[in-house]
């Protein structure tokens, strides 16, 4: 067994838990890998480094992120395209995706007993069509088109599957995986949705409407959005996993679907999705 180590070292703490993590598989006789970019950071440990990530995600049987949710959900992301399954060690301040906190580093000896599960995520195929070319890109938790800086309300119409679903008009829209029901779409007012499941969550941001809910659509739906203003100097974008974002040109379509990858995430813990849910959410009101 080999593990690539992503690291986000910008969070607090996070280089002394890397140690704690890489210390802890090399008394196991595990061996990790790190990007070049660690070096200076991380010389000292015993580690071996690759030159780009997909070097060491073909080199490695799983990944560990040390980092917050958006780290883990970007490692799971990239993990996806070769079929590796992440295990996620939070240091952030939620971490509803991550596998383990950092009080809990005595449990990597499941790894290699083979004792844990893989959790298998839905993804969302968000593509853009523009100018004749089709720019795609993946999500783990949504795909948010919304307004820029100006305090403007958009008009957005939806298709599913080439016939209208609806015309809004709100701040923005939300397409979110059932991993990202639990994210922004949540604080938009969306419902909780079982990861197990598979489906597409829209959800409006702040709409100009009594009558306006979230909408739960079947795995197999292609979501169609095109969002524009009749007034001059008002921008949407797109963003990307809060992690990309395009800006957007006037009823410029965006297609959002199932994607045919799933991200894989360990879990070394008997918890529930439900059970985490809670626990993170007293947190958050603590």
């Amino acid at each position: 067994m080999r593990v690539l180590v992503v690291p986000n070292l910008t969070k607090r703490d996070a280089l002394l838990h890397t140690e704690r993590v890489v210390r802890r598989l090399a008394e196991l006789g595990v061996p990790c890998v790190l990007e070049e970019q660690y070096r200076s950071a991380c010389g000292a440990l015993p580690v071996s480094f690759c030159r780009r990530p997909e070097d060491g995600l073909a080199a490695c049987d799983m990944v560990i992120a040390v980092g917050g949710d958006g780290t883990i959900i970007h490692s799971a992301k990239e993990a996806a395209a070769f079929g590796k399954p992440v295990l996620g060690v939070n240091v952030g301040r939620l971490g509803f995706v991550a596998g383990l906190e950092t009080d809990e580093l005595d449990r990597l000896g499941r790894l290699i007993a083979g004792d844990y599960l893989v959790d298998e995520r839905m993804m969302l195929e968000v593509t853009l069509c523009r100018e004749g070319r089709e720019l795609s890109y993946y999500a783990l938790n949504d795909a948010v088109l919304a307004r820029g800086a100006l305090s403007k309300i958009l008009d957005f119409r939806v298709l599913l599957n080439e016939s209208n679903v609806g015309d809004y008009r709100a701040d923005g829209l939300i397409v979110s995986t059932p991993t990202g029901s639990t994210a922004y779409s949540l604080s938009a007012g969306g419902p909780v949705i079982d990861p197990a499941l598979r489906c597409l969550l829209l959800s409006p941001i702040c709409p100009h409407s009594l009558f306006t809910r979230p909408v739960v659509f079947g795995e197999d739906s292609l979501l169609q959005i095109q969002a524009g203003s009749s007034e001059q100097g008002v921008n949407c974008y797109l963003t990307v996993d809060g992690q990309i974002s395009v800006p957007l040109k006037n009823d410029e379509p965006v297609r959002c679907r199932a994607a045919s990858r799933t991200a894989k995430l360990i879990k070394l813990k008997d918890i529930n999705f439900y059970e985490v849910v809670n626990h993170k959410l007293a947190e958050r009101r603590s």
